[in-house]
């Protein structure tokens, strides 16, 4: 069986990889999301994406190395 590939990550994934995060990253995720009143998994994407390329606001216009 073929894994289909997802464009987002889902309520599930987030709940996974919060639980694998220190205590205060946790909380900081959770605080940004609801103080901007989005879904925790859209937070966490931001945030990877964020680091992973400045000038990104989600996955979809993730270019890594553009933003350094």
């Amino acid at each position: 069986m073929q894994a289909k590939l997802q464009e987002q990550l889902t309520s599930a994934d987030a709940e996974v990889i919060l639980e694998t995060l220190p205590k205060r990253i946790q909380e900081a995720l959770i605080a940004r999301a609801n103080k901007i009143e989005y879904p925790i998994e859209a937070v966490i994407e931001m945030a990877i994406a964020s680091f992973l390329d400045t000038e990104a606001l989600g996955f979809a216009d993730c270019k890594p190395g553009r933003g350094q």
